[in-house]
């Protein structure tokens, strides 16, 4: 295959890739706690015709720059952008966001611990505190069905107002979850992070303590997509991947201009 056209292939595929990436995040534009993608990408290695500094043969003097011809480009990976989305007041009783680093932890129907921005919570038939998809809280925290209200405390302490009692009664602690390298974890879908060797391992505290954000009651993080910048990204996108499509068709008719050439 001539080297421009598959360099040009490269390119666009990367920028295939990008689109991907971006229309993912337009879609979750409104998804709560949703945090944005963005996709890396590196140059492929390169054929060394001349090293740079090596003698040269026609005079005898050293190459300053050598001969070094790239191959194109390749995705090497993609990573959630974990910057704060703007808070979005909705004076529901169960709707927290958190303000500042932190993931809520819930619990997996398999057992296993996973980890979420998205605030919207709600109790179960048995009063248990549960994410929008019905996931419990950790730690677990039980509502008493008599209850008239609920607080829940910047720093996560979470109590009820019970008929007959002047004083609130604590029910319990929310806590957050932190990773040294949050980019490192696996997104499952549903708003849910998963640990993974990449992470590092999860470190548990109280809202407001050392690294961890604070927790707002009746308000929600929405997402920190900003869709002005998705959408020059996309036009760039769009027209990087049209310039790779006119190279391959430039590539194309030469290759046919030689074919003709040679009979």
């Amino acid at each position: 295959m001539n080297p421009a056209m598959w360099i040009s292939k490269t390119g666009v595929q990367a920028q295939d890739e990008k689109l991907q990436a971006i229309a993912n995040n337009l879609a979750n534009a409104q998804t709560v706690g949703f945090k944005k993608d963005r996709v890396v990408f590196e140059d492929l290695f390169y054929s060394v015709e001349q090293q740079p500094g090596t003698q040269r043969a026609d005079n005898n003097t050293l190459s300053p720059t050598g001969v070094q011809l790239g191959n194109g480009t390749h995705m090497v990976g993609t990573q959630k952008v974990f910057s704060q989305g703007s808070t979005q007041t909705t004076n529901n009783t169960y709707d927290v966001a958190i303000q500042g680093n932190g993931f809520l932890q819930v619990r997996q129907p398999n057992g296993d611990p996973a980890y979420t921005r998205a605030g919207q919570l709600g109790v179960d038939p048995n009063g248990i505190l549960i994410n929008a998809s019905g996931l419990p809280l950790v730690p677990q925290i039980t509502v008493p069905t008599n209850a008239t209200a609920l607080t829940i405390g910047e720093n996560g302490v979470v109590t009820a107002t019970i008929p007959g009692s002047t004083a609130g009664s604590e029910l319990g602690q929310l806590t957050l979850t932190s990773f040294i390298n949050p980019t490192g974890l696996l997104a499952l879908g549903g708003n849910l992070f998963q640990e993974t060797a990449a992470s590092g391992a999860p470190t548990e505290g109280k809202p407001g303590d050392a690294q961890f954000g604070t927790l707002k009651q009746g308000a929600l993080e929405g997402s920190n997509v900003q869709v002005v910048e998705e959408m020059v990204d996309m036009i760039a996108a769009q027209r990087t991947y049209e310039m790779n499509t006119k190279v391959l068709t430039a590539a194309d008719n030469m290759l046919d201009y030689l074919a003709q050439a040679a009979r």
